[in-house]
C-alpha cells in the first residue's frame, strides 16, 4: 500500500516518489505525526510548498549511525528538532523522575528518545556524514540560543548551538525563516554563514564580523560565576524579544561569540491561513497502526488552533521567548474550513473539543501600536492591571464560535484551552462570558489563578486582587440563571519563586474557604527560557534587581504541595509540620477555620473509628452465631410457624 500521502520516512518513499535524494532530512524525537499541532508537519509542508524535498526520520535509534543513514545524504541540510517538547521535560517530572509515558511515542513507551535529543542527533549526524549542513530548531533549541540555566544538571550550559556543534539555529514558528534558509542554502550559501535572516541564531570568531547595532550580553563565563551578571543577561534578552524594537544580541562562549538576530515578524493572517491549509493528512504515519497510533494525537485530533502568541505574559510560561507576545490568528474562513473538515472525520462524534491557542479569547494584538512600534519594554498588558490602551474585545471569537455551533453534526464546540478571565472580566460587556458558559463549557471550566497570594501573584506575572473571586462569583451566578450546574477547575501552583509557606498557608485557606480540594497541583517547573526559572536560579528578580525568596529545599516544596491538598490524611503530618514552622497553630484544632486536627484528637478519633469497626465486627460475629443456632432443624418440619407464608411484598 503506497504511503505518498505522507513524506519519505524511507528509500522505498522515496523511490515511490521517484527521488534519488532529498533536498532536506527532518530529524525529530518524536513520532511521525503530519498534522498542524505539531513543528515537524509544519516545517515539512511548508518546505514542500515551496519546492523541496523533505524526508523525515522520526525517533532514530542513536546508540549507532545506521538510522541517521537510512535516507542517504541530503542534499541542502539535516534539519533537527528534540520534538514538541523539550525532551528533558517530556523524560522527568518536577522531582526529577522518569515520566511513565511518552505521548509522542508509539505505545506510550518511554526511552524512543534521548535526553538532550537536539544534541544527541546532531552529534550522530556529524559521526555519520562529513561537511554537511546542520540546522536546528524547534522548542528545545529555541529556548536555549543563549547560556541559560539547567534545572536537570542544576548548572549553567551553553547555548545548544555550541553543545550540538549545529551550523545554524533558527528559534521561534519558523515558517518564514525556513524559507529563507531554504533558498539561501539552495544559492549555494552554507548555513553558518547565513546570518541576514532574523529569528535565527549562530556564531562568529570576532565581533568585527557583526553588521549593525547590537547588545553584547555577559559572557556564559561571567553568567555561570556571578547571578547578578546572569540576571542581568537574562533582562537583556526578555527586554529585546520583540520583531519590531528588538536589538541583535551577542554572547561570548570561549573563544566564539553566539550571536542572536532579532525575532522574525508575526505572521499576517492570510500567511497563517496558508500554513494551516497545507496538505496535511491530519493522521499519524501507518507504521504505527499496529500500536493503536500515537495518544498525542488524540488529544488535538478534533481540535482547532484559532490562534498563536501570547500577550498574557505570565512569568513561568515560555510562549513570549517562542511565539512572542504579538498574538496572530487564523480567519475565519480558514477555522470554518478545517472544522467542516473535522466534522467528515469518520470517528467524529458531534464534538470540537477546543477552539483556542495559548490563550483562546486572546485574537488580536493586545493594542493599536503593538505591530508598528513594538511591545511596551517595561509594561505588561494585563498585570498589575489591564493597560489602558488594550484593546478588550471578544465580538470577533463570539461570532466565530457562533458559526461553529450551528454547522451541521456539530452538537458541542468546546473551548478547552486557556482563557484570560481577567480579560473576561476587562470586558464591559458579558455577552462572551454568558455564551461561553451557555454553549462551550464541557461541564468544567479550567482556569488559571495559580495562587491567591499578592506577593506570588506578582512575580507569577498574575492578576492580584479580588479578579479572580469576581470571575468565580459570575461563573456561578450566570450558571444559575441558566439553570446548569457546571463547575470552575482552578490550576494551581506551589513553590514558585515568592511563594514561602505563610503564602501557601493563605491559599489553602483560600481552599478552605472556597470549600474546593484540588485533585492535582503542579510545583513550580524551572524550564529553559522563563523568567521565574531566572528567578529560581538566581533569587533576583532579573526586571527590577529585587531579592525574591526562591522555596528549594525538598521538605519545603513538600509541604507546599501537601497544604494545597490539606484535606488528603496522607498529607496530614507535613501539613501539620508546615503550620508549626509558620507559627500557624491556630489553624490546627476543631475550630471552623481550622485546616487539620491535633495529633491528639486525630489519635483518638482514629481510636473511636477502630473500637466502632470492633464492635460491627463483634455484633455481626453474634449475629452470625444466632443466625446458625435458629437454623439448626427443630424436628417439626411441618410446624404452622414455618409453614405460613410471608405476608411482606417483595
Amino acid at each position: 500500500m503506497s504511503n505518498n500521502r505522507f513524506l519519505p520516512i524511507s528509500k522505498e518513499d522515496m523511490k515511490e516518489r521517484g527521488w534519488d535524494q532529498c533536498d532536506f532530512i527532518i530529524v525529530t524525537g518524536d513520532a511521525y505525526i503530519d498534522h498542524h499541532s505539531f513543528g515537524t508537519a509544519i516545517i515539512s509542508r511548508v518546505l514542500e510548498d515551496a519546492g523541496y524535498k523533505v524526508g523525515i526520520i522520526p525517533q532514530p535509534d542513536w546508540h549507532s549511525v545506521d538510522d541517521f543513514m537510512k535516507l542517504g545524504r541530503p542534499r541542502l541540510a539535516f534539519l533537527v528538532n528534540g520534538g514538541n517538547m523539550d525532551s528533558m521535560v517530556n523524560h522527568y517530572t518536577v522531582s526529577k523522575r522518569p515520566r511513565e509515558k511518552d505521548l509522542y511515542t508509539p505505545g506510550g513507551k518511554m526511552g524512543a528518545r534521548p535526553d538532550r535529543a537536539t544534541i544527541v542527533y546532531c552529534n550522530k549526524i556529524r559521526e555519520a556524514y562529513k561537511n554537511i549542513n546542520v540546522v536546528i530548531g524547534g522548542v528545545e533549541a529555541s529556548l536555549r540560543r543563549m547560556a541559560h540555566y539547567d534545572y536537570w544538571g542544576d548548572n549553567v550550559r551553553n547555548s545548544i548551538l555550541i553543545d550540538s556543534g549545529a551550523d545554524l539555529l533558527i528559534y521561534g514558528m519558523s515558517e518564514k525563516q525556513i524559507v529563507e534558509v531554504a533558498n539561501a542554502l539552495n544559492d549555494g550559501f552554507e548555513a553558518k554563514y547565513i546570518r541576514h535572516v532574523n529569528g535565527t541564531t549562530y556564531t562568529i570568531d570576532s565581533l568585527d564580523e557583526i553588521y549593525g547595532d547590537y547588545k553584547l550580553l555577559p559572557s556564559k563565563n561571567e553568567v555561570t560565576k556571578d547571578k547578578m551578571k546572569y540576571a542581568e543577561a537574562f533582562k537583556i534578552q526578555y527586554e529585546e524579544q520583540d520583531p519590531v524594537r528588538g536589538k541583535m544580541l551577542v554572547q561570548k562562549h570561549g573563544d566564539k561569540y553566539v550571536v542572536c538576530n532579532t525575532p522574525e515578524m508575526p505572521l499576517t493572517r492570510e500567511e497563517l491561513d496558508k500554513v494551516y491549509a497545507l496538505p496535511y493528512t491530519k493522521e499519524c504515519h501507518p507504521i504505527y497502526d499496529e500500536f493503536g497510533g500515537i495518544a498525542a494525537l488524540e488529544e488535538v485530533k478534533f481540535s482547532i488552533v484559532s490562534s498563536r502568541g501570547c500577550f498574557g505574559n505570565c512569568s513561568f510560561c515560555a510562549i513570549t521567548f517562542h511565539q512572542g507576545r504579538a498574538v496572530q490568528s487564523r480567519s475565519e474562513a480558514s477555522i470554518l474550513d478545517e472544522a467542516v473538515e473535522i466534522t467528515n472525520l469518520k470517528d467524529f462524534k458531534g464534538y470540537i473539543h477546543d477552539v483556542g491557542g495559548p490563550t483562546a479569547n486572546f485574537r488580536k494584538p493586545a493594542c493599536k501600536t503593538q505591530l508598528t512600534i513594538g511591545a511596551c519594554k517595561s509594561k505588561q498588558c494585563l498585570t498589575p492591571k489591564p493597560c489602558k490602551n488594550l484593546i478588550v474585545d471578544h465580538s470577533e471569537y463570539l461570532g466565530l464560535l457562533r458559526k461553529i455551533r450551528k454547522l451541521p453534526k456539530v452538537k458541542k464546540a468546546f473551548v478547552r484551552s486557556g482563557l484570560r478571565y481577567d480579560y473576561i472580566m476587562a470586558d464591559k460587556n458579558d455577552t462572551f462570558f454568558r455564551e461561553l458558559v451557555e454553549h462551550h463549557v464541557s461541564g468544567q471550566l479550567k482556569v488559571a489563578p495559580e495562587h491567591v497570594a499578592a506577593n506570588t501573584l506578582k512575580y507569577m506575572g498574575k492578576p492580584a486582587g479580588d479578579t479572580y473571586d469576581k470571575f468565580r462569583e459570575k461563573f456561578f451566578k450566570i450558571n444559575k440563571q441558566l439553570g446548569k450546574e457546571q463547575y470552575l477547575i482552578p490550576y494551581l501552583m506551589s513553590s514558585h519563586p515568592g511563594s514561602g509557606l505563610n503564602e501557601a498557608i493563605e491559599l489553602a485557606e483560600y481552599l478552605r474557604d472556597t470549600k474546593y480540594q484540588p485533585e492535582q497541583v503542579q510545583d513550580f517547573y524551572p524550564t529553559p527560557g522563563t523568567l521565574s526559572t531566572a528567578m529560581f536560579y538566581t533569587g533576583i528578580n532579573p526586571i527590577t534587581g529585587e531579592e525574591v525568596y526562591i522555596p528549594k529545599t525538598r521538605e519545603e516544596k513538600a509541604m507546599q504541595r501537601a497544604l494545597l491538598q490539606f484535606k488528603n490524611p496522607k498529607n496530614y503530618n507535613l501539613v501539620h509540620d508546615a503550620l508549626v514552622k509558620a507559627g500557624r497553630e491556630d489553624l490546627i484544632g476543631n475550630g471552623p477555620k481550622c485546616l487539620i486536627k491535633s495529633k491528639a484528637d486525630r489519635y483518638m478519633a482514629k481510636m473511636k473509628r477502630e473500637e466502632a469497626i470492633a464492635r460491627g465486627s463483634s455484633n455481626r460475629s453474634k449475629q452470625g452465631s444466632k443466625s446458625k443456632s435458629s437454623s439448626k432443624p427443630s424436628g417439626k418440619m411441618n410446624s404452622k410457624s414455618n409453614s405460613k407464608p410471608s405476608n411482606s411484598k417483595t
